[in-house]
């Protein structure tokens, strides 16, 4: 029986990941950025200019989302580590999505590297 790191080491051997020291110029020349953590992940911080679209929603959200109709846009995604990213980046390669990379050590390495991160503003009631 295959666990969740047997899943994420079958994927890592077919998709592309970006080295961290590589991942500014790759969201530079992506498309789009997607953060496949969960909704609170996402609101605690991410890297500036993420979509957030969490791991269990992406394909049904991409299918009937128009604007992700195009195979050959540049996809660069993460999650909190890389394993997530990693199982999201071969189900979009299986989806027919061309050029898709995953950031490697995910949103943890992003802020352990000191890069930026945004937080949402939280709602002021006056």
């Amino acid at each position: 029986m295959k666990t969740a790191h047997d899943l994420v080491a079958a994927a890592k051997s077919e998709i592309k990941e970006v080295e961290l020291a590589d991942a500014t110029q790759a969201i530079q020349d992506a498309d789009v950025l997607l953060d496949v953590r969960e909704t609170d992940e996402y609101a605690s911080g991410h890297i500036p200019g993420a979509i957030h679209i969490s791991r269990g929603l992406l394909e049904f959200k991409l299918s009937n989302d128009p604007s992700f109709s195009a195979r050959d846009m540049k996809i660069v995604l993460y999650c909190k580590n890389s394993g997530r990213a990693a199982l999201a980046s071969k189900a979009l390669h299986e989806m027919g999505y061309l050029h898709v990379q995953s950031i490697s050590g995910g949103f943890d390495a992003w802020a352990a590297a000191g890069e930026p991160i945004a937080k949402p503003e939280a709602i002021k009631f006056e």
